[in-house]
This record gives C-alpha cells, structure tokens and sequence, in this order.
C-alpha cells in the first residue's frame, strides 16, 4: 500500500523568509555540518537559488507516475523533493512537469535521478537540482508514497522541512530547528564578513585564526632554502 498525506504542516511563512538568500553551505555549518545532500546533485543550470518548505515524493525505478500525484499537493513557495526508491538516473521530469509546478507557484525541484529538457527548463527559469542529466523517457505504472519521510542524496528528509539550494548544493534544515539554525546563520554570517575586512585589509588567515602555535605543536618548521636538513 501507498499514501499520499495531503495536509503536512509547513513551517510560518515568516521563517521560511528568513532562508531566502542564505547559502546552503553557511546553513550546512551553521547547523553543526550536518543535513547536506550528496555531492553530486547539482544546479542544472547557474546561478540557481532557493528555499522553501519540502514536498516529498518517491518514485519507482523509471517511472515518474507519482511526480503527478505530488504536483496537487505542492503549494506556492514549496520546493519538490524527489527520491527514487531504487537507484535511477532516468529522465523523470522535464518542461511539461515544470510548466505544472511553476503554475502552483513551486520555487524548484530537488530530484535524486534523472532529468531531462534542461535547455528548455534553462529558458523557463525553472531552477533543478539532480543527480544526473537523461534523455531516458519514464512509464506510470507503479505507485508509491508522496508526503512521507524519506532519504534523499543521503539526507534524512520530512516533509514540511526546509530545503536551501544554491550553486554548491542542497541542504535540509528540520522545521522545529529552523529558527534557531537561522541564528546560528546570521551569527555565522556576521563572523565571517569581520574576517573578510581583516583579510583584504592584508591580515594573515594564520593570525586571525590562531594557527602558528598550533602549526609548531603539530612540527611544522620555518626554514631557509638549502637549511632543509
């Protein structure tokens, strides 16, 4: 048996907007270096930017029936989270499916196979995060759940979850942690931009950071060419 749960809970629309712009690898180390997908989903096309609360899908192998099934429930600012439930790299989404989402107000699809019509979908705004790009067409004929939790690119998600994708990736921050994680974002954020003053002013990384000492308990010894001995 499948399910399709029509009613998730979303995170406030307040908090939702707070993740708008926000990097997902700021967001990935904010949260203690944790809900990151895998390496390999990448933007279909650049720059690419999102965020919003996750609709999950699953999927049988080669088969993209329930994508269908996930487009009624999506709402306007959601992002669609697709997971096979075996290894797939089929193209299950293209610019017709897109064409739907974008109707709903869906901001962009996160899909751990395969997609295909990317100079179609490139031209239409419509922003991808896959596993890989192919023309392999798809059936419907198996069923499966839409609105579950589920494991996506490695990641543990619900739906209702925040998804924040950019050019270096996607990540998932849970909805109960996404006021907090965002503190930690704004902290991060701050931190960072001192740094960044003190490095273009010509202040060493090694200073800043505290390293030399660290460097000279680890070994690490200065010495003149032809003194390597």
């Amino acid at each position: 048996m499948a399910v399709c749960i029509t009613d998730i809970t979303r995170p406030n629309p307040e908090t939702v907007a707070k993740y708008q712009g926000a990097e997902a690898a700021t967001v990935h180390e904010a949260q203690g270096r944790k809900g990151l997908l895998a390496h390999y989903m990448r933007p279909i096309y650049r720059p690419a930017s999102i965020a919003g609360p996750a609709v999950t899908c699953e999927v049988s192998p080669g088969d993209n029936w329930m994508i269908h099934v996930a487009v009624e429930q999506c709402q306007p600012g959601d992002i669609l989270v697709v997971k096979p439930t075996s290894d797939c790299i089929d193209g299950y989404f293209g610019d017709l499916l897109a064409t739907s989402l974008q109707a709903r107000g869906v901001k962009g699809l996160i899909i751990d196979g395969g997609v295909r019509d990317t100079a179609t979908l490139t031209k239409m705004g419509f922003p991808v995060w896959s596993k890989a790009v192919f023309g392999q067409g798809t059936v419907k004929e198996t069923i499966a759940n839409v609105n579950t939790p589920i494991t996506c690119a490695g990641a543990y998600i619900r739906p209702g979850d925040i998804i924040v994708a950019d050019d270096d990736g996607v990540v998932v921050v849970q909805q109960e942690e996404a006021d907090s994680v965002h503190e930690k974002v704004l902290s991060r954020v701050a931190n960072e931009e001192d740094k960044r003053v003190r490095l273009a002013s010509g202040e060493l990384g090694l200073d800043i950071y505290n390293m030399r000492q660290r460097l000279a308990d680890k070994g690490l010894r200065y010495v003149k060419q032809g003194e390597e001995a």
